[in-house]
């Protein structure tokens, strides 16, 4: 492939919910401008961005994938991004590097959350948008009812520039407002053919909506349009650029990605109506960068892979200056030294080597040695550290077990290879609950990182349910005697003590103090008698979590010449604790999450009761956005632990909440008692065996 100067090349992503044909699209554009000899299917697992193992297996896309195109003179790097919100870091990530996106949706009058979430991040980076309305050859079809839609929430700015030629399963072209003529669909070309009769009176008015929409964009435009002038077909595109760019005018095309019906005119406008990377120059902390291949060289990496044979790969969009194979580069963001010796573009499964990478462009670099997603790459003329993207945090987790020796002995490795390529992520070892927990954004996420645990690094894991962390604690005060006392016939073991316990205020810890006079215990064995206080804390006594928020005093107790010792007096503590916590009250307590729900204003009611079902304490309730509202509680973690799967089925996947600790609060007696009887039974069990 040859090297595009950056007014020549357009970065775009394919976007929007899973299943709405954004994978046959690009498959059909590459065929359209030639880079396959023939159109691959998700069903058969042989399109160009799939190609992954887990991709033709599930048959849905779990990773961004670059595919680069050249048509009519220009470079389309494509990156088909998954559709799922469990991988919606891949859409954040992408955002980063694309001057624009394609929102792909079906013709249904309803739009999918994934659409939704793909708006809002493309809102947020001031992307360029085109909505491309795909599966308008169904019998279901709604192509109006979908438009009448888009108007009602995004007003003015949704403007037609195509409307279709047939209805449903006769739907055979496009008829395009530009150029104001059909266009039909046949092998890679397009048949063009002139305005039917039926469709002139419609073509015309939204012919007319459409150049008051070009006219906005461009000052000039707008002034010859009001002199009455008319606009060229040049024109008409440079004022849908100028809107696009600036955000006022959100283009709508269609067509069919199964049949290829209207791609070829999507190709067009892209080139003519989407920006290239020289609209978006780069400012970082005052200083600007054109996209100039002689400029110096700045690279963002905001896709990293774990390949088992390769190793790690970098996706790299090149922001300034150009990139050579074996250049020296600085990773500004872990300031290590890193050699490029593998410069490829991507190319779906098959990336195509390459000498050198130009400003505006994305490429792949093999086996650098620390380099991450985020990480900002420069050559010996500029520093510059470019913001790392911001990812949604994990809000679903369990915990994961190795099913063999070997597997864990190559679990740690492992997961470090693939945190590396998802950020999104998260993989700890809760030492108290001896449990290993994975973290990701719901339950396919989860399940494609143990699949890709398996199938490329040969790690088998087996699943269960994260435990809640409880604690326990007092609410009264108590004293009470710990005496150890064994004879074996040889030295004895004699350890006395009196402990008084007290509640301390709730983050406080745990505190000790000893008051004993008269050296009834010597003080070279109060620090065993803390020890063994600190070490029963640890276990629990109730039902065998850690103890909080205490202050334990030593006052009173014996010795004995011969038979005392360290251990004896630790022993003695541990009684003693035990035994006055028994009569303090002792109560579970139980981890409260801080928790913002936002949903549609519909479905309030709906997650308001559930909320309370589980608990919950409404903590107030605000507008977010248009038709949003979003929901404050404070919630028992014990109930939330599906949360993020139950909240999608009651709002249709559109809901969303972020979660942090709130503070610990006492269980509810029916609730701690089941624990306790569970924590004596597993006891009573392990005694028995």
């Amino acid at each position: 492939m040859k090297q595009y100067t950056p007014d020549l090349i357009r970065n775009v992503a394919i976007v929007g919910h899973g299943g709405a044909g954004k994978t046959m699209l690009v498959e059909h554009m590459l065929y359209t401008a030639g880079a396959t000899d023939r159109v691959g299917t998700v069903e058969a697992g042989s399109t160009q961005s799939d190609f992954d193992p887990l991709e033709v297996r599930r048959k849905i896309s779990v990773s961004a994938s670059v595919t680069p195109l050249e048509y009519h003179g220009h470079k389309l790097n494509l990156i088909d991004v998954p559709g799922f919100p469990d991988f919606a870091g891949e859409l954040h990530a992408v955002a980063e590097v694309v001057g624009s996106m394609i929102l792909v949706c079906e013709a249904k009058r309803d739009l999918d959350v994934g659409f939704d979430l793909a708006w809002e991040v493309a809102e947020k980076h001031n992307l360029a948008k085109f909505i491309f309305i795909n599966k308008l050859e169904r019998d279901n079809a709604d192509y109006e009812g979908l438009i009448e839609t888009l108007h009602q929430r995004y007003g003015r700015r949704i403007v037609n520039v195509q409307i279709p030629i047939g209805h449903q399963a006769a739907f055979s072209g496009v008829l395009d407002l530009v150029q104001m003529k059909v266009y039909k669909g046949q092998d890679r070309g397009e048949i063009i053919e002139d305005i039917p009769a039926g469709y002139k009176a419609e073509a015309e008015e939204r012919h007319e909506k459409m150049m008051d929409a070009a006219a906005e964009g461009d000052d000039e435009l707008a002034m010859k349009y009001l002199d009455g002038q008319q606009l060229t077909e040049a024109e008409v595109e440079h004022g849908l650029l100028e809107g696009t760019r600036k955000g006022s005018v959100v283009p709508v095309l269609l067509g069919s990605a199964a049949s290829g019906i209207g791609v070829a005119t999507l190709m067009d406008r892209i080139i003519g109506e989407l920006p290239s990377p020289v609209y978006k120059p780069l400012d970082i902390d005052g200083q600007h960068f054109e996209e100039d291949p002689n400029g110096p060289l700045i690279g963002y990496v905001f896709k990293t892979t774990a390949d088992p044979y390769v190793g790690k790969i970098n996706y790299v969009r090149i922001f300034s200056g150009t990139l050579k194979a074996d250049d020296h580069v600085m990773n500004s963001t872990s300031e290590k030294e890193e050699r490029v010796h593998n410069l490829f573009f991507p190319h779906g499964k098959n990336p195509e080597a390459t000498s050198s990478v130009v400003a505006g462009d994305i490429c792949m670099i093999a086996k650098l040695n620390d380099t991450s997603t985020g990480d900002t790459l420069c050559g010996p003329k500029v520093k510059v550290k470019m913001a790392a993207p911001s990812f949604p945090n994990p809000v679903y987790r369990v915990a994961i077990h190795p099913k063999t020796k070997a597997d864990e002995d190559k679990l740690g490795s492992a997961m470090e290879r693939l945190l590396e390529e998802d950020p999104t992520l998260r993989y700890t070892r809760d030492a108290e609950l001896h449990q290993e927990l994975i973290e990701g954004l719901g339950d396919i996420h989860i399940d494609t990182a143990i699949e890709k645990l398996k199938v490329r690094f040969g790690v088998s894991v087996e699943t269960s349910d994260a435990k809640v962390p409880y604690r326990e604690t007092i609410r009264g005060s108590a004293k009470a005697q710990g005496k150890f006392k064994r004879q074996t016939g040889g030295k004895g073991q004699y350890g006395d003590c009196w402990l008084e316990l007290e509640p301390l205020a709730q983050g406080t810890g745990f505190e000790f103090h000893n008051k004993v006079v008269g050296g009834s215990i010597p003080k070279n064995y109060i620090p065993a008698v803390e020890k063994g206080v600190a070490e029963t804390m640890t276990k629990g006594f109730l039902a065998g979590y850690p103890v909080v928020d205490v202050k334990a005093t030593v006052y009173d107790g014996s010795y004995h010449d011969v038979d005392s010792s360290e251990a004896a007096f630790k022993m003695a503590g541990q009684l003693a604790f035990k035994a006055a916590a028994e009569k303090a009250n002792p109560q579970l307590l139980e981890p409260i999450m801080r928790i913002n729900v936002d949903v549609p204003d519909e479905s309030v009611g709906d997650v308001v009761g559930d909320l309370n079902t589980r608990r919950g304490h409404m903590q107030g309730m605000e507008p977010v956005a248009p038709g949003k509202t979003r929901i404050m509680a404070e919630v028992p973690m014990a109930t939330m632990m599906r949360y993020a799967l139950d909240l999608r089925s009651l709002t249709k996947g559109r809901g969303m909440f972020s979660s942090e600790f709130a503070h610990y609060s006492e269980v509810p007696t029916h609730e701690a008692q089941g624990l306790i009887k569970a924590f004596q039974d597993s006891h009573n069990h392990a005694e028995l065996h």
